[in-house]
């Protein structure tokens, strides 16, 4: 089993920027696919990005394609996403996951572990 632990979320102005980070412990992160999701209120929980256990693939939604970039080292079991000129509509907990299987998926059914999640907050 894998626990997943999010950083780096805060309140930021708009156009601004965060890096996420997310540390796993308990298992080497190399093992797994990991996705970036949000969850803004009263929407569902969303995929922003994602990577293939070896980082060859990535994905990035087109609401934040060029402006958001998910990247890992798994020499330090760390996954992050960094967030450049933020906007409003970018406000939600965002939360990192793992899927054993170490493809890209979509959906958040297909995740295995999650973290607790952090509060992004872009003012406009």
């Amino acid at each position: 089993q894998v626990q997943l632990v999010e950083s780096g979320g805060g309140l930021v102005q708009a156009g601004g920027s965060l890096r996420l980070s997310c540390a796993a412990r308990g298992r080497a992160l190399s093992m797994y696919a990991m996705g970036w999701f949000r969850q803004a209120p009263g929407k569902e929980r969303e995929l922003v990005a994602a990577s293939s256990s070896s980082g060859d693939d990535t994905y990035h939604a087109d609401s934040v394609k060029g402006r958001f970039t998910i990247s890992r080292d798994n020499a330090k079991n760390t996954v992050f996403l960094q967030m450049n000129s933020l906007e409003p509509e970018d406000t939600a907990v965002y939360y990192c996951a793992a899927r054993i299987l170490g493809t890209i998926r979509m959906h958040r059914h297909e995740y295995d572990y999650w973290g607790q999640g952090t509060q992004v907050t872009v003012s406009s």
